[in-house]
């Protein structure tokens, strides 16, 4: 019984979703950023996960699979505009593009997030409790 493929996988998967609530943190910090330092509007960020294949696993043991963070990508969707003449980023009409952070869907990726998280961390305290119980037969 090798545990180690399942906890590589595992570790990866909670490397990923840290990486993901990062990126969401960065998000929620934005969410007012009208200029970011390339002079443009903030867009938010979304993270995107790919599965791949671990050829390096040994003998007769099928290629172990695990997750990663494949690319962080711009969210292109306009961002609402609001009239607010008196902001230094306003247009010719009073007009400021606000970033397209939506706080609501923020907070439900947060959600999502740790609770993947969560579980993934379950899965290496059941790994550690089945490898001692394993260890505690031959005593």
């Amino acid at each position: 019984m090798d545990l180690i493929p399942g906890i590589n996988a595992t570790a990866d998967a909670l490397n990923a979703e840290k990486i993901r609530m990062d990126v969401i943190a960065t998000n929620i910090a934005n969410a007012n950023t009208t200029r970011d330092v390339n002079g443009e509007v903030y867009k938010r960020k979304q993270v995107v996960f790919e599965a791949y294949l671990d050829k390096t696993a040994s003998g007769s043991q099928p290629a172990a699979t695990g997750v990663r963070v494949a690319e962080i990508t711009e969210d292109t969707t306009p961002g609402p505009k609001i009239y607010n003449p008196d902001h230094p980023h306003a247009d010719s009409e009073g007009m400021v593009e606000m970033p397209n952070v939506k706080m609501s869907w923020e907070m439900v990726d947060l959600i999502f997030a740790s609770r993947a998280y969560e579980a993934n961390l379950s899965v290496v305290r059941t790994a550690r409790q089945m490898a001692q119980k394993a260890l505690a037969i031959g005593r």
